[in-house]
């Protein structure tokens, strides 16, 4: 059993049962529902790693906007999980556009069981290394930018923002961070004094 939690949105709860019944004995939990309003709540509660969602929720609407509108909000949530739409096999080109707006994968209905557990599998996977590679070119971001700072300060300003670090670092002892700069106490007081850093 793979531990994850799965979330399920159609208005067919015919489809919801059978999904939940396939899914039950894959995943750790799996959470069904045949309107997405449940929807920002369970999200907010961080735990969700997959949602299954449908195009449509109502019998007027059948353009699959729905299904979009909500991949758009799931999407923009701070740590959204992986989406893997649920559509006819009519409405492949609405599935298409849902990968273009972030979704993962789609599934058609009717659905092969085994196929359904490893597209949700793969898009977990997917999902988690795209979050792995964004928070990394973030670091690098922070990185550069401090560099290209680093690039306009005197020596001094340099000297004093490591000394800075540094006490964060040892909170404040400044035996600490003289042993840390590998220089003398003294030599420390000298260099607080200059900088206006005493504590």
């Amino acid at each position: 059993m793979y531990d994850y939690h799965i979330a399920i949105i159609d208005d067919n709860k015919a489809v919801l049962q059978s999904l939940k019944l396939v899914l039950e004995g894959v995943f750790r939990s799996v959470t069904v529902m045949t309107l997405p309003n449940a929807l920002p709540a369970i999200l907010a509660a961080g735990k969700v790693d997959a949602v299954l969602l449908d195009m449509n929720f109502s019998a007027q609407k059948l353009d699959g906007q729905e299904g979009l509108t909500w991949l758009r909000y799931i999407k923009q949530q701070e740590n959204p999980p992986a989406v893997v739409m649920i559509t006819a096999f009519g409405d492949i080109n609405i599935a298409v556009n849902s990968l273009k707006e972030g979704a993962e994968d789609f599934i058609t209905k009717p659905w092969d069981n085994d196929e359904l557990v490893e597209k949700l599998l793969a898009a977990i996977d997917r999902c988690r290394q795209q979050k792995n590679l964004n928070r990394k070119a973030s670091e690098a971001d922070v990185l550069i930018e401090k560099q290209e700072t680093l690039k306009q300060m005197t020596l001094d300003e340099v000297e004093k923002q490591h000394i800075l670090e540094m006490m964060q670092e040892c909170g404040n002892n400044l035996s600490d961070v003289a042993r840390r700069l590998n220089i003398g106490r003294q030599k420390l007081y000298s260099k607080l004094k200059k900088y206006g850093l005493m504590v």
